[in-house]
């Protein structure tokens, strides 16, 4: 027999659930049960892909910590990856039962929400530990305590063992006739792929610049060229461009939506623009099309975007400075 434990906690030291999992896990290795656990704070980057390993488990050990409302959110998570990628002929053979302590209140209601959890996505559920720990030394040292989760561990492995049945019960009749979200029509093996995609940041970002791309191809095809083909705020920069003797600088102005950076240079009284890249910069700009738009019409000034974050500068700040001398709107 095999039981996977899926603990949803924050790790902490004095947490009172990860004492009630060592008990139970003591009491199992002694009834020579394979137990495996999964810290799910450990595997936050791929929650999605957890669910994958209930294929060897006979039964399920969910377990979580009331710190201040609710299952929390590793736990919650978890849950939503059983219910988008979870292989549902195998939830539907799992048992699975829910350990809940708290430090605060709601210890019961988060049993019961992971009893429903289970039920709903067609799971069998067994009879649940949940309690309210206000010391943890005390509680460890009750021995009346540790007999009652000696006991559910007994228990769980007797169920699992002897395949008890439950009674129907209405959250079945709820998924099957109100629940109607849209999913997927997706084999065991396509929801497996689909998961290990999802928790995949490095195929996720190639995807969204695989799109990108298309959508710029595609612009062009259909004769509508992008904004690297355009030059806006050339003809506003040129026309209040205010010469300064014995001043010479070079801008990069990286703006959000434009693919190549606008390029200004002052040298000799004479101002060069054009959108490009360049090598020898004193400035480099980054802005949205809408600050940049603002500072054309008078509404703000180069510096006091620099100044409240909606433009960010690196190079010589002096030389940063002397833009709203250079262009006056």
């Amino acid at each position: 027999m095999k039981i996977n434990v899926y603990y949803g906690g924050r790790g902490l030291l004095d947490d009172p659930t990860l004492y009630v999992l060592k008990k139970m896990e003591d009491v199992l290795r002694e009834l020579r049960v394979n137990i495996e656990r999964f810290n799910i704070y450990e595997h936050k980057n791929e929650i999605a892909t957890l669910p994958l390993t209930f294929k060897e488990a006979d039964g399920i050990i969910l377990a979580t910590t009331i710190e201040w409302l609710g299952i929390g959110g590793y736990m919650q998570q978890f849950l939503d990856a059983c219910w988008l990628y979870g292989d549902k002929e195998k939830i539907s053979h799992t048992y699975m039962q829910p350990i809940v302590m708290s430090t605060t209140y709601g210890e019961r209601e988060g049993e019961l929400t992971l009893m429903n959890a289970w039920e709903i996505l067609g799971g069998l559920p067994c009879a649940g530990l949940c309690g309210y720990v206000e010391d943890l030394v005390e509680f460890k040292q009750n021995k009346d305590y540790t007999l009652i989760i000696e006991k559910k561990a007994e228990n769980l492995y007797r169920t699992i063992s002897q395949k008890i049945k439950n009674l129907p019960t209405s959250n079945q009749a709820v998924k099957q006739s109100v629940l109607r979200t849209q999913q997927l029509n997706l084999t065991p093996q396509e929801s497996e792929q689909l998961s290990k995609y999802v928790s995949d940041d490095t195929y996720v970002k190639q995807q969204k610049e695989d799109i990108e791309e298309l959508a710029s191809m595609f612009k062009d095809m259909l004769g509508k060229p992008d904004d690297d083909m355009d030059t806006p705020f050339v003809k506003e920069l040129e026309s209040h461009f205010v010469s300064t003797e014995d001043f010479a600088a070079s801008y990069s102005f990286i703006i959000e939506g434009i693919k190549k950076p606008l390029y200004v240079a002052i040298e000799n009284g004479e101002l060069e623009i054009h959108y490009g890249q360049e090598e020898k910069i004193d400035v480099v700009a980054k802005l949205s099309r809408d600050v940049l738009q603002s500072i054309i019409d008078g509404r703000m000034t180069f510096q006091r975007a620099f100044m409240t974050g909606e433009m960010t500068a690196k190079g010589n700040f002096k030389t940063l400075r002397m833009l709203d001398q250079i262009f006056v709107f």
